[in-house]
């Protein structure tokens, strides 16, 4: 840009300031920190003008090479400050304007920047053009305008396009944020819906289980009755916490046990065993509660005797494996909507492990043996930053 003035006349190609608008979302990119923004700006003109010395050397032309340097950064030094000058007064309004606005009142500040631009380095160099008769100010303005206006208005809408550059990102990445956020409060919502819809089912399928030994057992019911209480309790404490301790879950279940055992009398060999490192895993609240009750209600609840439940928390390096299983009735004894994980308790787990892990997470039914079935689910391995104080009575 600057090539007509040093060489008398003679006119080198200007490129155009290319700047990656990689911004932050919601606040001023890095790069428009006006000193980073400036030194860059500077060390465009420094490229330029290693350009334009190895091209007057080719062409055999003697030019100072201080001068020559000082030209294009003082060129490019201006520039910087003007445009981010220009960002920082205007930024907003450029990023707003509509076509009628960037014509009317764009166009003509691009004009005035570049002239005034012009002014003030035609002010820094009296010296140039070199070779030339003694001119005015004045002279020496239209001279330098009429081989660089073009370029300073390349310039200037170099760096509108990147101010506009950058609105367009900004507006992307915040309707990007808004949507991970209203999905992630969808998520939440419908984990919600899912416990509000899990707690009446465990409520109404114990109160029939009470309602049965009422006619026949009434001590045995009424001790259930504040076994269901004290569940309730923990229920109500918890909240809508979606994410306890195992040690956490294994009480509950314990108490869940106990009210069963209460029921079937004799009927049932009940087995805990959780790994000795996993106390403080967590876990989705109330995951297995769901797995035992359907375990009792169709498979367990048709046995007589000798029936068998053996729950089991392992952890496979990473992942942590919870895993029921009971027998009395295989998978092909079981109605259709149980073999296919349907039951409203089946169905809430699957459920709420896709909301809470999404595809890092496996949930299957399988018949094991001879009317025996497992339940087994995985999901990542994660820890409580508050290590439990008490352990229930399970475990190693």
């Amino acid at each position: 840009m600057r090539s007509h003035s040093i060489r008398q006349g003679k006119k080198a190609e200007d490129d155009s300031l290319k700047l990656s608008p990689t911004s932050r979302t919601r606040s001023q990119p890095f790069f428009m920190h006006p000193a980073i923004f400036v030194s860059a700006s500077v060390l465009l003109g420094t490229l330029f003008a290693l350009q334009e010395w190895i091209t007057v050397h080719l062409w055999s032309y003697h030019i100072g090479l201080r001068i020559l340097f000082a030209a294009w950064w003082v060129q490019y030094f201006l520039w910087g400050v003007l445009c981010w000058l220009l960002w920082r007064w205007c930024g907003p309004w450029i990023q707003r304007a509509n076509a009628f606005c960037i014509f009317t009142q764009v166009l003509p500040l691009s004009i005035v920047t570049s002239v005034v631009e012009e002014m003030i380095w035609v002010a820094c160099f009296p010296q140039l053009p070199l070779n030339r008769p003694h001119m005015t100010f004045w002279h020496r303005l239209a001279f330098h305008l009429d081989a660089e206006f073009i370029d300073n208005l390349v310039v200037f809408w170099c760096a509108v396009a990147l101010f506009r550059g950058i609105g367009y990102y900004q507006k992307f990445r915040e309707k990007e944020a808004a949507a991970a956020q209203l999905s992630v409060q969808l998520a939440q919502a419908q984990i919600a819906a899912l416990r509000m819809q899990l707690n009446p089912h465990f409520l109404f399928n114990t109160m029939n289980s009470i309602s049965s030994l009422m006619r026949t057992d009434i001590a045995a019911a009424d001790t259930m009755l504040e076994q269901l209480g004290s569940l309730l309790r923990i229920t109500l404490e918890r909240g809508e916490v979606q994410f306890i301790r195992l040690n956490d879950e294994m009480e509950f279940v314990e108490m869940y046990l106990a009210m069963q055992e209460r029921r079937f009398t004799g009927r049932v060999q009940q087995q805990l065993w959780v790994h000795p490192e996993l106390h403080d895993a967590l876990v989705p609240a109330m995951i297995l509660q769901p797995l035992i009750e359907n375990a009792y209600t169709h498979g367990l609840s048709r046995l007589d005797s000798n029936g068998l439940l053996h729950i089991e928390a392992t952890r496979e390096d990473s992942r942590l494996t919870l895993s029921v299983l009971n027998n009395g009735a295989g998978l092909n004894s079981s109605p259709p909507k149980v073999s296919d994980g349907q039951g409203v308790g089946l169905a809430n787990i699957k459920s709420r492990l896709q909301l809470h892990y999404g595809d890092q997470h496996t949930f299957s039914i399988r018949e094991v043996a001879t009317d025996q079935v497992e339940v087994t689910i995985t999901f990542p391995l994660q820890f409580s930053a508050s290590p439990a104080e008490t352990l229930t009575r399970f475990g190693a």
